[in-house]
């Protein structure tokens, strides 16, 4: 029987991170499982990022600190496939600069891929926090009463059936090596800004996933990140690798599916409501109010009647950008939350 411990290489990414990069290199240091390799990428960071993260590296072989001059966001699968040519490790995992582990995090997911060779990539929860706040402000994926049949990717390709209403976590992926050097690394589909959703489709086509019904980690949210200032690309990127995914499927692998090409575009439309609708809100944040005025009111403009909620959302966004009010306070009010 093979007993040897299998070596973890965990991909972080970072760009101006001074913040954060502190303690999501103290998460990995607290990890029960020890086999592991750091593999820092500072995507020509401002700040004072890569020295922070080379005084770890200088203190600790297992972390590994490479530099390289700002290539951005829309070639992020470079940075990610850098990253991956070099890593040493079994398995891959993945934790972005500005987030943190639990110390178990490794551990529990280990012990379930050496257990089962037939997963592919086990996954879990993540808690969203505002910047440094102990509050959890959402738990991710949402939907687990819902959709938890489908984390488990049973049959092959399961999956994509929870993308419009459930969101997986990239911090909490643990990927065996093997089958993401078969799908050819990290996949990135522009303008989507990042390599998740694209990978994970083509992953969920070679086999079967785990859900740990556990927080793993933390998603850092705050006004200045990608998700919050790129709400567009994200939107037509995100829908654009859906649709190539959708496409290139046969008719007998869209027939476990619980929608069609049509129900595609409807969605499309919602979102695009809401997407504006929120890029509204993170600019009033950032105090943008001419930026907020543009975006609610191309909420309230386009597809009608659709989402009327947020309809009324844009409308309520539109009067505090007009008085330069703060909308966090009225968020608080009513239970939403507060992005500050």
């Amino acid at each position: 029987m093979n007993t040897k411990t299998p070596l973890v290489s965990i991909i972080t990414p970072t760009y101006n991170h001074a913040k954060y990069i502190g303690a999501c290199i103290e998460s990995v240091k607290a990890q029960t499982f020890t086999n592991w390799e750091l593999i820092i990428i500072d995507d020509g960071s401002t700040d004072a990022t890569y020295d922070i993260a080379k005084t770890y590296a200088e203190n600790d072989l297992r972390i590994h600190l490479i530099h390289q001059k700002n290539i951005g966001i829309f070639r992020l699968s470079e940075t990610y496939n850098k990253a991956l040519n070099i890593s040493k490790g079994d398995f891959i995992a993945i934790l972005e600069g500005d987030d943190y582990w639990v110390p178990q995090k490794l551990e529990w997911q280990v012990a379930v891929m050496t257990n089962d060779s037939s997963i592919v990539m086990a996954w879990g929860k993540a808690a969203s926090r505002v910047e440094f706040q102990e509050e959890i402000y959402q738990l991710h994926p949402v939907n687990a009463s819902k959709n938890l049949n489908y984390y488990f990717n049973q049959p092959n390709g399961n999956i994509f059936n929870i993308l419009f209403d459930d969101f997986l976590p990239p911090l909490t992926f643990l990927i065996r090596k093997d089958s993401l050097l078969s799908i050819g690394g990290f996949i990135q589909i522009l303008p989507f800004p990042s390599v998740d959703m694209s990978t994970v489709l083509k992953l969920s086509q070679l086999g079967k996933f785990h859900f740990l019904d556990q927080i793993l980690g933390t998603w850092r949210i705050f006004p200045d990140q990608t998700t919050k200032t790129l709400t567009n690309d994200i939107l037509e990127g995100g829908t654009k690798v859906v649709i190539n995914h959708f496409q290139s499927l046969t008719e007998d692998e869209k027939s476990i599916l619980r929608f069609d090409e049509k129900f595609i575009w409807t969605n499309y439309k919602k979102r695009k409501i809401i997407t504006f609708s929120r890029s509204g809100r993170f600019k009033l944040i950032r105090r943008d109010f001419k930026g907020a005025r543009k975006d609610y009111l191309h909420a309230l403009r386009i597809y009608g009647f659709i989402q009327p909620v947020w309809k009324l959302r844009a409308f309520t966004g539109l009067i505090f950008s007009f008085l330069h009010l703060d909308i966090e306070k009225l968020a608080a009010i009513f239970g939403k939350g507060s992005l500050k």
